[in-house]
Parts: C-alpha cells; sequence; structure tokens
C-alpha cells in the first residue's frame, strides 16, 4: 500500500506503525525522530552485563552486542524500512543504543544551501585554517551541532511552542 507523501502524518502514527512492524524481541524501547527529510529510528536494547564496571570494558561489550544485532536484523530493517519510505515519503534510518553507547548505522547526510556574508564566510574559513574543518560545509556544520549542544534548551522551548501553534492551527475553524 502506497500513502500519498502531502498527507500530513503525525511522529505518533509513524510510531505505531514501526511498532506494529518491528519485532518484539529486537528492542526495549523505541524513539522516532523525524524532519523534512528523514526518520530515524532508534531501538534501545539491554547492555550486557560485566564482572567489572571498567568503562572500556562496558563500552566494547555494548559495541559487540549492537554490531550482532546490526547484522542479524540487516535484511528485515532494510525491508521495513523500504516500506515506510514508500508510505511516508521520508529515507528511514537506524540506530540502536545499548548503555552508554548510541551507533547510527544509517543516516541521512543532506545538503543545505545557504547564502553568508564576507564576516559569515570568514568564521566558516577560520574553522578550516585551524583545521577544525576541512571545508565551508563541514565547518557550517560544525557550527550547527555546536549551536544544538549549547543552546538545546532555547531549541526544544522553540520546538515546543511551534507544537502548541500547529494545535491551535488544528483546533481552529476547518474552511
Amino acid at each position: 500500500m502506497t500513502t500519498d507523501t502531502t498527507t500530513v502524518w503525525t511522529l505518533d502514527e509513524v510510531r505505531a506503525w514501526f511498532a506494529g512492524r518491528i519485532p518484539d524481541d529486537w528492542f526495549d524501547e523505541i524513539t522516532l525522530s523525524a524532519d523534512r527529510d528523514e526518520i530515524l529510528v532508534t531501538g534501545r536494547v539491554p547492555a550486557p552485563s560485566l564482572a567489572g564496571d571498567d568503562e572500556h570494558d562496558v563500552d566494547v561489550a555494548a559495541r559487540a552486542r549492537i554490531e550482532a544485532l546490526r547484522e542479524h536484523t540487516r535484511g528485515q530493517r532494510m525491508a521495513i524500512a523500504d516500506d515506510a519510505q514508500r508510505r511516508w515519503g521520508r529515507t528511514v534510518s537506524w540506530a540502536v543504543a545499548c548503555g552508554p553507547v548510541e551507533e547510527r548505522f544509517t543516516t541521512a547526510n543532506v545538503p543545505v544551501m545557504t547564502r553568508l556574508r564576507l564576516d559569515e564566510r570568514r568564521v566558516l574559513d577560520t574553522l578550516i585554517d585551524a583545521g577544525v574543518a576541512r571545508s565551508r560545509s563541514e565547518a557550517l556544520a560544525w557550527c550547527v551541532k555546536l549551536v544544538g549542544r549549547h543552546e538545546a534548551e532555547w531549541i526544544e522551548q522553540l520546538r515546543t511552542a511551534m507544537s502548541a501553534v500547529a494545535d491551535a492551527r488544528a483546533a481552529g475553524p476547518q474552511v
């Protein structure tokens, strides 16, 4: 079944669809993130139990568990992703969290165009000259990550406000 990709859908609807499609024994919990281009499905698996609590050993064990799950589920995950991509009109990416480790298997790398003035380009060029980034594109991505990390609370307030506006529009008169 193909859904018209112009149809408005909610993240809850997408989450429910994935919950119905993903086998129950894969993950303890599933979280979804989405934007205009991509749906990221993150599954949490239990951390392996170790005799000691050496951080390096915990990290190695978690990464081994993630890699085993990745290989074991590859074919089915790709089939689910293909169906979801047709249905929702977005690239589907996968990630697994295990203990303190989260690994993304595939994620979309989407180009974004922007126009920058001299002073803004100089910031990017400084990052390149300092070896922080190899290109303006990489420097801009670095800046976006930095803002996301240091202004996460403010960004979340914006998202909440936009969600409230969307709810108000939906509750308004239908023309």
